[in-house]
């Protein structure tokens, strides 16, 4: 029978004494080094959304010039708001009308100031520059003859159309149902609006009526245009309390243009 080889016996020990020096030399490396971790780098914090710095309010640029009444003559009211209006540029370059009721009368400048028309006009025949609340709301036979007031203010003009009359008109403030209208044709109004006088030009609920020329002509074309401002001049008040911002502007600068005129060669 075959007996085993002598020399067998010392190779197997000594394969089996290198796979256990592996074993234990890798169980020291697992102890004596950390694990080996895969770091991903930090999320980005979310940048909050850069706004643009808040542009500061452009001011109004103040004009040297005066309105240009065409040779008509109004009164120192009427004057004083129109040269007010034009320097300010509170009209912010529309057409604007202003409404003199103590005068009983209309005047349509174009955007530069410039008069285009000026008119009678029948107006509410209550004295009084409020307007009465709800009276809006209020048919017209419920007006009391003490609410038939014509608002003093400022008002930006809107075209729009009239129920009762069946027409377009000239809204001055819609709420309130007050607006600017061709005359109404009847022999009492198409009289008074005619007279010389300005004593018989109250006697509406509170609209301003108009020659039917004038609106058709001048007024409809101005809104539509560049649309228009309405200031109605109070008549119980002063401009200043009516109008926040207005300041005379007229005499300051008549002595301005004299002073340049005198140094002038």
């Amino acid at each position: 029978m075959n007996r085993p080889h002598h020399t067998a016996a010392p190779r197997s020990e000594f394969a089996d004494a290198l796979r256990k020096g592996l074993l234990i030399g890798a169980a020291v490396l697992t102890v004596v080094l950390p694990p080996v971790l895969t770091v991903s780098p930090p999320a980005k914090a979310p940048q909050a959304a850069v706004r643009p710095a808040p542009t500061a309010p452009v001011p109004a640029v103040r004009s040297k010039r005066l309105a240009d009444f065409a040779g008509a003559k109004p009164s120192q009211d009427v004057r004083r708001m129109a040269h007010w209006v034009v320097q300010s540029g509170d009209h912010r370059r529309m057409a604007f009308v202003i409404v003199d009721k103590k005068e009983a009368k209309v005047y349509a400048f174009d955007p530069r100031g410039r008069l285009q028309a000026a008119v009678p006009a029948l107006l509410g025949s209550a004295r009084g520059d409020h307007t009465v609340p709800g009276i809006g709301d209020k048919p017209v036979a419920q007006v009391l003859p003490e609410e038939r007031t014509t608002p003093a203010g400022r008002f930006v003009a809107e075209m729009g159309m009239s129920s009762s009359r069946g027409e377009d008109v000239v809204w001055v403030d819609y709420d309130a149902a007050v607006s600017m209208h061709r005359v109404i044709k009847v022999p009492e109004r198409l009289q008074a609006l005619s007279s010389p006088s300005n004593d018989d030009n109250r006697m509406s609920y509170g609209c301003i009526n108009l020659p039917a020329g004038f609106f058709e002509d001048v007024l409809r074309p101005l809104v539509k245009g560049s649309g228009a401002v309405i200031y109605v001049l109070p008549e119980t008040r002063p401009l200043q309390e009516v109008f926040a911002s207005f300041h005379d502007v007229a005499a300051p600068l008549k002595v301005a243009h004299s002073k340049a005129e005198a140094s002038a060669p």
